[in-house]
């Protein structure tokens, strides 16, 4: 890329087919620097409607092309990002502030990759000689698609390779504090796919909003806060219309005495810190058994104090929270856990005054009760918290009203598996956390959400299920004993 500046500023949205600007424009800065990174178009109320009436055009002769030819598509809308991958990645560094935190578009390409050749599943409940029953997946129509700004290239593409699979159409909206790699997915994808199949609009609350109310969008997929999700659930219920909804988490990691405590600790670190501790799935609370507490404790601390803080021009390591507000709340829980008589076990001082960086912190002293245990604190803050007894760990981590991820560490794989089967969460881990794939379901229970994204089932969350009953022989005459309904 020349010059990513005019990239940024030549980006609009994408509306049937045709890259769109107009006048309404909201800042985008830099989180690493403060400096301003570019205007991104606002799409108005106009221009929410025209998306959605391209979509809703579009989306009989996408279904009616068929899914051959969907998962064609789907292949290219993955080798054209690939192609421009780096470019993507260097957009999504400048707003997020970091190359690091741009390294989730990397997974983009491999799960558009997986649904151009996974098939639509159909279900074969009886086929006999008398009858055959199935279940076939059909579109729901028009998708709205509401990203976060963690994470916005990787989870544009499950979203959008989810629907488009199952024969919907799509209207995608970045995050405002992230919205200009998204915009260049539209400017990628522009040639390879058919007008109105996909729709790019960028946005605040309000645009958000009029999406969701929108007499024509059939599903409302979003992944973000669990305040954000209960307002979209709450809109979309007059009407009855489909929500699938990834929100927050406060994910347990249990470790058991008998770990490898200096290999845990640097899974662990990974796990709880990676992005600068930005992802929904991380690690964000830690029960570790009372004999190995101290180790692991040192071990982390360790850990943390080798990370740099600082802008990446400047040899940093460690990229900054993503958005002021955020930046706001993970010092708001700091400083509550430590006027509550938490203790870093680490030096963790904010490094750079320029950007919103936080050190990795590693807090001991912290009890049930504190924010920094309850809530999720989404960036670098990990509470470590003893236990002696396994049921009291178990009961600790479920004793929350999320229930994303949850993990249990052991050398003993056979009591792993016991232990996370007893976790409350939508995937539990046995000696890893944090992972996601194309072809396996993700989602959460309780606050954490509603439905589940990747693998078929994730298909499924896009579709209409339809049973449909084929007799072979149509003299059959409805009898006094079969149900009818």
């Amino acid at each position: 890329m020349e010059d990513i500046h005019a990239t940024i500023a030549a980006l609009g949205h994408l509306v049937d087919g045709r890259i769109v600007r107009n006048d309404a424009t909201f800042p985008v800065e830099n989180p690493a620097t403060r400096a301003p990174v570019g205007d991104c178009p606002d799409a108005t109320g106009d221009l929410v409607d025209a998306a959605v009436a391209a979509a809703r055009r579009a989306q009989p002769g996408w279904h009616a092309a068929g899914e051959q030819e969907r998962r064609r598509v789907i292949g290219a809308m993955a080798a054209a990002l690939t192609a421009r991958l780096d470019d993507v990645v260097a957009v999504s560094a400048l707003e997020k502030g970091a190359t690091g935190g741009a390294i989730e578009a990397y997974g983009g390409p491999a799960f558009l990759g997986h649904h151009a050749t996974a098939p639509l599943p159909v279900d074969i409940i009886e086929d006999n000689d008398e009858r055959l029953v199935r279940v076939v997946r059909k579109p729901v129509g028009v998708v709205a698609a509401i990203t976060p700004w963690n994470s916005p290239i990787l989870i544009a593409c499950v979203k959008v390779a989810g629907a488009l699979l199952a024969g919907n159409t799509v209207v995608l909206k970045p995050s405002p504090f992230t919205p200009f790699a998204t915009l260049l997915l539209g400017e990628i994808w522009k040639d390879v796919v058919p007008p109105g199949v996909v729709n790019i609009v960028a946005g605040g609350d309000d645009t958000g909003k009029a999406l969701v109310a929108h007499p024509d969008t059939g599903l409302i997929s979003f992944t973000g806060s669990v305040e954000a999700g209960r307002q979209i659930a709450a809109a979309a219920a007059p009407a009855l219309k489909r929500v699938l909804l990834e929100l927050g988490g406060n994910d347990a990691a249990i470790v058991l005495p008998d770990v490898d405590v200096d290999l845990v600790a640097a899974q662990l670190f990974t796990s709880s810190m990676i992005m600068s501790g930005q992802v929904c799935a991380a690690v964000k609370r830690l029960y570790v058994h009372e004999s190995i507490y101290p180790r692991m404790v040192e071990a982390l601390a360790r850990l943390a104090d080798a990370a740099t803080p600082v802008p990446e021009s400047a040899g940093g390591s460690f990229g900054p929270i993503s958005t002021r507000p955020q930046f706001e709340r993970v010092r708001l829980l700091l400083d509550d856990a430590l006027t509550h008589g938490a203790k870093p076990a680490n030096a963790g001082a904010r490094a750079d005054e320029g950007g919103y960086f936080q050190a990795p912190m590693i807090l001991t002293g912290v009890r049930p009760g504190m924010r920094v245990v309850d809530e999720e604190q989404f960036g670098p803050l990990l509470p470590v918290l003893s236990f002696r007894d396994v049921d009291e760990a178990i009961a600790a981590a479920n004793d929350t009203p999320y229930g994303l991820c949850g993990s249990v560490w052991t050398s003993d794989i056979a009591a792993g598996e016991r232990l996370a089967a007893r976790l409350e969460c939508g995937t539990a881990y046995v000696n890893t956390h944090a992972e996601v794939a194309p072809h396996i379901p993700f989602g959460g229970v309780k606050d954490s959400g509603i439905g589940r994204e990747c693998g078929t089932t994730g298909v499924d969350g896009y579709a209409e299920l339809q049973t449909q009953y084929v007799y072979k022989k149509p003299s059959r005459v409805l009898e006094s004993g079969d149900r009818v309904g």
